[in-house]
């Protein structure tokens, strides 16, 4: 997604008034920043409340009136209280994946998702549409746009998630891959999400390096990389000061503490123990805290409410039978330490990928027997799907 097409309008006061990218801005950037340490106290669910997305909000807002108008005209109990657990996941707190940032409260955090290496989500370099960018390219057209966005937003605080995805499949899939060239993938890492860190590491903004999940990074042979992978890129960045840590679970389905693990087996039990992601975030979290590179995590629950639903790990695109999990939370880690917040860092009912092999932007994960059928094409809204996810929520969504 290119982040140049929008423009920048001025700030007024504690909100942030359409807020959006072009290179012929105007800004008005006197007020003084809000200051975001990158500690405990400021992050998501304690001090701040994670701001809410109004562009899920609307789809979500949309789908209510579809379903308040079926109620209706079924009378049916069953779906009125549907509609109403879906009026609860409105308001529910989550990531932009770069959109337009308008009118944020003083006391709210601004949740980004920056998406701009390309392959993730691919399990072959052959695979369409995956390129390593130049570096020149990730500037101009993601995080200088971004870094932009946030100086003129200095009164708005923000926590980003840097490129989910292409980490776990640097670490367990693309040096397993001869025409990945790991080699010339890692040279693409470091120097790309290397200049995001230096750069975004500004005083509103607290940041989180995706670490993948215990089902891909938690495998004993990739605990000891990643973690080398982690701080190397940390090093390279000029140890920023505002990088808090890491993220995980982004866009997976792993559960926060089911014990056993959805895969733990007398087969896999010895040589992968991150069988939930609370085991995962110790584990590498201790790995992190040894080279001192910082190890404090965020977990998406956004969609992991259901566990067994899927042969593998790797099965990751629209999970039938899935539901919503935890809301966006700083309580109840039950591991303060080393896990900040629970978040929602994709919304629910937005697809990961049509499961139609016959369109141009098929990927055969989306059409394994276990993906919801049908789904759109990747980023379009489901209905049907998300219904499913306020059905099968765990926990269940009070009304």
């Amino acid at each position: 997604m290119k982040l140049n097409t929008i423009r920048l309008v001025a700030l007024t006061g504690c909100y942030a008034i359409g807020i959006s990218l072009a290179s012929d801005a105007n800004l008005d950037s006197k007020a003084p920043v809000v200051p975001v340490a990158p500690s405990s106290a400021t992050l998501p669910g304690k001090e701040r409340q994670l701001h809410g997305n109004p562009v899920y909000a609307k789809l979500v807002g949309a789908a209510v009136e579809r379903m308040r108008e079926r109620a209706r005209l079924d009378e049916g109990e069953g779906g009125d209280m549907l509609w109403r657990k879906a009026e609860r996941v409105k308001d529910v707190g989550s990531f932009y994946w770069i959109r337009v940032i308008r009118d944020v409260p003083c006391d709210h955090i601004v949740g980004v998702v920056l998406e701009g290496l390309q392959g993730q989500g691919r399990g072959s370099c052959a695979a369409p549409g995956f390129s390593l960018p130049r570096l020149e390219d990730y500037k101009r057209n993601y995080v200088d746009p971004l870094a932009k966005l946030i100086n003129a937003a200095n009164t708005t605080a923000f926590a980003i998630v840097i490129e989910p995805g292409f980490f776990s499949n640097m670490i367990a899939t693309f040096t397993t891959v001869q025409a990945c060239g790991a080699n010339v993938t890692r040279q693409s890492y470091r120097e790309n999400v290397a200049y995001a860190l230096r750069t975004l590491s500004l005083p509103n903004v607290v940041l989180y390096n995706d670490a993948g999940h215990g089902g891909t990074v938690g495998w004993q042979t990739n605990l000891k990389a990643a973690a080398d992978e982690l701080f190397g890129v940390y090093e390279a960045a000029g140890r920023p000061e505002q990088v808090r840590g890491i993220a995980v679970n982004t866009g997976g389905w792993n559960s926060w503490d089911l014990s056993p693990g959805e895969f733990e087996t007398t087969r896999e039990t010895p040589v992968n123990r991150a069988q939930n992601e609370k085991r995962f975030v110790q584990l590498l979290g201790n790995l992190l805290k040894q080279s001192s590179t910082p190890y404090h995590a965020v977990m998406d629950t956004s969609r992991n409410g259901v566990q067994g639903l899927r042969a593998h790990w790797t099965d990751w695109c629209n999970l039938n039978g899935a539901g919503f999990g935890r809301f966006p939370s700083a309580q109840g880690t039950g591991l303060d330490d080393f896990a900040d917040a629970f978040i929602w860092a994709k919304g629910g009912g937005i697809s990961d990928g049509t499961s139609d092999a016959a369109s141009l932007n098929f990927e055969v994960n989306c059409g394994q027997e276990w993906v919801f059928e049908p789904s759109p094409e990747k980023g379009e809204w489901n209905q049907a799907y998300f219904e499913m996810l306020l059905e099968n929520a765990r926990p269940s969504i009070k009304v």
